[in-house]
């Protein structure tokens, strides 16, 4: 990991807020396969299945009887495991559903609060697969009143769907599953075909073509933000476990060899202690390369003078995890204004939030905290605002509006209010 000793030289690095790349190659071939989707449907989606996941599929959705037998293929603890998970997951967004903003329709004007008809999440899968994204995901929309949630993954070379990811769909209370990933699941989903639902909205991480897809179908759909490579910033004084910090910095490098794993503390002595431990406890590890790799792109131990300055480079970062290491964690809590999620606490790890804390682990990246939020019940609920406009309204601003009208050369509206006000006045 690189050391690098001061604010300055330390701001200059982690300053990214002119975007790296705003054009990327694989985005005609994304276009592409969208287009192809659109036009051709469940055939295109057959196609790109086996072109790009090397799988000659008879049905693109998974039957029910499927994910019933999938928990006979998995180990009970994990089951327990997930059902755990989603109980903390539900229970955390119910208290921010009952704390969200509600409808209100008691005056002249108001609004309505209404959740979305259906939802898309995507689930990476292939060799890899996340049930926690699952839960993390469908579970939010499932407490704000979603009543329909679509999810597409890609399958495995053998065809199938991992169990894992079927069970804990089936816990989060999915409706359907379809067998497709990558852009074509996205683009599917997006606009429909015969088989796959359009959804409102898509949700979910994935690879550089979910991502460009996500992109390039917005407008069409909502999508929940872009998603990038994991990032974490360790903010740590000097009474902060060096091997607590080296076990954080890895667990966030091994998502890719893009994931950002930084550590900030105003003690030179933690820092090399740090880097000592991360060396160490990287022996054990099964994603050597992928690690190795991160953390030679990615993998920072920053030195500053004091703590204020720990907490004005994360801000300027605005990372996707802060995981502080400090004496009094409390103090620094409210001064952190830029990040997707806060962990703190005696035996804090950003791992435990990726799992069973209770917050969406779908989180803002790549600086996108300055203006962006977790995944939360929000995301899939809509307002629709509500006006009453009667005599009394009309009289007291009917002239104002048409006025205001006429001025932007719009004298159709001017007309409309006119014609009402007219009216208005003849009943006095």
């Amino acid at each position: 990991m690189k050391i690098i000793k001061g604010f300055e030289k330390a701001k200059i690095i982690l300053n990214r807020q002119t975007p790296k790349e705003l054009e990327y190659r694989q985005e005609t071939a994304v276009r592409q396969i969208i287009n192809e989707v659109r036009e051709h449907g469940d055939k295109a989606l057959f196609e790109l299945t086996e072109k790009f996941d090397g799988v000659k599929l008879s049905s693109l959705e998974v039957k029910p009887s499927r994910v019933k037998a999938a928990y006979k293929h998995i180990d009970t603890r994990l089951i327990d495991a997930m059902k755990l998970a989603a109980e903390r997951i539900s229970t955390f967004h119910r208290v921010q559903n009952e704390r969200a903003l509600k409808t209100y329709t008691h005056g002249k004007t108001g609004w309505l609060i209404r959740p979305l008809e259906r939802v898309g999440v995507y689930a990476p899968g292939g060799t890899a697969s996340y049930p926690s994204t699952v839960l993390m995901t469908a579970i939010p929309a499932k407490v704000a009143g979603v009543k329909d949630i679509i999810l597409t993954t890609p399958p495995s070379r053998d065809g199938r769907i991992s169990p894992a990811l079927l069970v804990a769909a089936d816990i989060a209370g999915v409706s359907r599953i379809f067998s497709i990933g990558g852009a074509q699941a996205v683009a599917a989903t997006a606009f429909g075909t015969e088989s796959v639902p359009r959804v409102d909205k898509i949700c979910g991480p994935g690879n550089i073509y979910v991502f460009l897809a996500k992109k390039l179908v917005y407008g069409v759909v909502g999508i929940d933000g872009l998603q990038g490579p994991s990032e974490v910033v360790v903010i740590a004084d000097e009474t902060a476990n060096p091997e607590y910090c080296a076990s954080d910095l890895l667990a966030q490098a091994e998502h890719g060899g893009m994931s950002s794993a930084i550590l900030i503390t105003n003690s030179a002595s933690l820092a090399n202690e740090v880097g000592q431990a991360v060396e160490e406890q990287l022996k054990s590890l099964t994603r050597q390369a992928i690690i190795k790799e991160s953390l030679e792109n990615n993998g920072l131990l920053v030195i500053v003078r004091n703590m204020e300055e720990a907490i004005e480079l994360t801000n300027l970062y605005a990372p996707e995890h802060v995981l502080l290491m400090v004496k009094t964690s409390t103090a620094y809590e409210e001064q952190i204004m830029n990040a997707g999620c806060i962990v703190y606490g005696q035996k804090a790890t950003v791992a435990m939030s990726d799992y069973v804390c209770g917050p969406s682990h779908t989180l803002p990246t790549e600086g996108t905290a300055r203006f962006s939020s977790p995944l939360n019940v929000l995301d899939f609920l809509k307002i629709t605002n509500v006006s009453s406009v009667g005599d009394a309204l009309m009289n007291l601003a009917g002239e104002a509006a048409s006025t205001m009208a006429r001025a932007e050369g719009l004298d159709a509206h001017a007309q409309a209010i006119e014609l009402r006000l007219k009216n208005t006045r003849k009943k006095k």
